[in-house]
């Protein structure tokens, strides 16, 4: 790869919202203002009500776009407490690393089933199942799962790197498991990064080419999904799929898949890039001056996977050997993928 650096600003990004989009935004941003006197000193009945209205406006202004699919506002009323506390552990400063990597599989299993189950289909797979009793002969158990081949068999991972690594693992894994071949996915690695010396309104990001591995070919026509726990401004996923525009790759689709997004990233990348769907588990009204989500979560890509020191970065395969055991013997068909991508580009 070369060492060119491709860079998108966020005023470029601004350019794609329409004057409503922006209107809505405003109107978020001063509810949230009014919901921070709340906070100091802390008004327990007044962050609820605040909240409600806030989650009440989205729900309105969501409803304009058909492109953005939010669990909360997309299901029914009876799996709304399930995203609740699943949210809830993930911003809880007390959740500790273990933890944090549960509920974030917990929430990306319930973001596959709101792409690609949750609508009803009378086509059905069957899953014949061994199992361990073979007395008086050995038994056996069928399972209906949902035919959903037609929407994952060209599904490519596109992973921006870090924190969305183990995401993009587990939306490979439901993919595999949902596949009458067994299908693994390709994974695509970019590195890309936001300056964050920048504010959301001069915000830059940094698409560095040395340090990424992917096939243009591969992903030409294809369905790309890309799975980032957090979308705050868009721009590293604008950033990323112009760059593969640019190089010739039309994508087929674009699924983006996120536990938390901030209303504007959402509205930016779906009127920013055609057929692209978001889908966020949960949506926060607001970002602040540094472009990160309030109330969000903070750094996901960090309480996945722990800090790099400044001086040792480590790079993708010490990375995922630091996840461990458990989570490499779980995604084994997966790593061996990236395994793959990674040591046949050196």
């Amino acid at each position: 790869m070369s060492d060119e650096k491709i860079i998108l600003k966020a005023e470029d990004l601004d350019g794609y919202l329409t004057e409503d989009d922006q209107n809505d935004l405003r109107t978020l941003e001063a509810m949230y203002k009014d919901t921070l006197k709340a906070f100091n000193p802390v008004d327990q009945e007044k962050i609820v009500s605040s909240f409600d209205e806030m989650g009440h406006k989205m729900q309105d202004i969501c409803a304009k776009h058909p492109n953005i699919k939010v669990f909360s506002f997309d299901t029914e009323e009876g799996a709304h407490a399930e995203a609740s506390r699943v949210i809830s552990k993930l911003r809880d400063v007390r959740t500790d690393h273990s933890e944090f990597i549960y509920y974030s599989q917990r929430a990306y299993e319930m973001l596959f089933r709101l792409a690609f189950t949750d609508q009803h289909s009378d086509k059905k797979n069957h899953i014949i199942v061994k199992t361990p009793v073979d007395n008086p002969v050995q038994n056996y158990a069928v399972h209906k799962i949902p035919d959903i081949d037609y929407k994952i068999q060209d599904s490519v991972m596109c992973v921006m790197l870090r924190g969305a690594l183990l995401p993009s693992m587990i939306m490979s894994k439901e993919i595999q498991e949902y596949s009458s071949t067994d299908y693994v996915t390709p994974f695509e690695l970019f590195k890309i990064s936001r300056d964050d010396t920048k504010k959301e309104n001069d915000m830059q990001y940094i698409l560095n080419l040395k340090n990424s591995f992917f096939d243009l070919a591969e992903m030409d026509g294809k369905d790309l999904i890309f799975a980032d726990p957090m979308n705050a401004t868009g721009g590293s996923l604008v950033t990323v799929v112009k760059y593969l525009q640019s190089q010739g790759v039309k994508p087929k689709s674009i699924k983006f898949f996120n536990v938390i997004s901030a209303l504007k990233g959402s509205l930016r990348v779906t009127r920013a890039l055609e057929n692209c769907t978001c889908y966020t588990l949960w949506m926060d009204p607001v970002m602040n001056e540094k472009a990160y989500i309030m109330p969000g979560l903070g750094d996901a890509g960090d309480r996945l996977n722990g800090r790099d020191t400044q001086e040792r970065p480590r790079n993708i395969i010490q990375l995922i050997a630091d996840y461990g055991h458990n989570i490499t013997g779980l995604y084994r068909s997966q790593l061996r993928k990236i395994e793959q991508t990674v040591l046949g580009a050196l």
